[in-house]
């Protein structure tokens, strides 16, 4: 009996072992409730999003997937050299898988579309919309950190994300390190330890993101 009860300690350390290996990277962003959106000035110069991408990776024990979004448009307000407000789409029809082989991605992408994930008959599209921008110091990744709502199944909450904004005269474009949300916060809680899944099974609650933006002024 006590050999068994060491076996099953020594399996229960290895399994904490590898979820730890496999949690998702970035930071953790700071999420709330949703706040006030800022409203853009009569005076403020308009960039129109001509393409983005959000790059996902959700992770389990011993294993992981990852993905795409596209963010088909939007607009960005400018005062100067600072963001001021803007707002973008995302196309979560768009959704893809980029890990699996050709002949099984097709399963993954109808299971993540379905209502145990993303519902996107019902929801197809997502948005983000710019609380404020702050400057930021002390990371070569990041110059700005950005705080907005973000929408996904009808549920808003506020998102505080770093980017790395460059901004020319005709063109800007943003782009984020690797950061992490919990999907559980937009009712995403499929395969979570929240519903009982599982150890086995779970799929950790964090999501890693990091996005790419691009637009022109009009």
């Amino acid at each position: 009996m006590k050999l068994l009860s060491n076996i099953m300690i020594a399996f229960l350390a290895m399994s904490l072992i590898v979820a730890c290996k496999n949690t998702p990277e970035g930071e953790k962003a700071a999420v709330g409730d949703a706040k006030e959106v800022a409203k853009a000035a009569t005076t403020a110069k308009v960039f129109a999003v001509t393409g983005g991408t959000i790059y996902w990776t959700g992770t389990k024990v011993g294993g992981s997937h990852s993905g795409t979004f596209s963010i088909p448009k939007g607009t960005i307000n400018t005062e100067g050299d600072n963001i001021t407000s803007g707002k973008f789409g995302i196309d979560m029809t768009s959704i893809t898988n980029t890990d699996l082989p050709d002949e099984k991605k097709g399963d993954l992408v109808g299971h993540l579309s379905s209502p145990d994930f993303f519902d996107v008959q019902n929801h197809p599209i997502g948005k983000f919309e710019i609380v404020s921008v702050a400057p930021a110091s002390g990371s070569e990744e990041t110059t700005h950190n950005i705080t907005g709502n973000l929408t996904l199944k009808g549920i808003t909450k506020s998102v505080t994300i770093p980017a790395f904004v460059v901004l020319a005269d005709n063109s800007l474009t943003a782009t984020t390190p690797k950061f992490t949300i919990n999907r559980t916060d937009w009712d995403i809680k499929y395969g979570s330890g929240l519903i009982g899944t599982a150890a086995d099974k779970i799929i950790h609650d964090d999501v890693s993101l990091n996005l790419e933006i691009k637009a022109e002024a009009r």
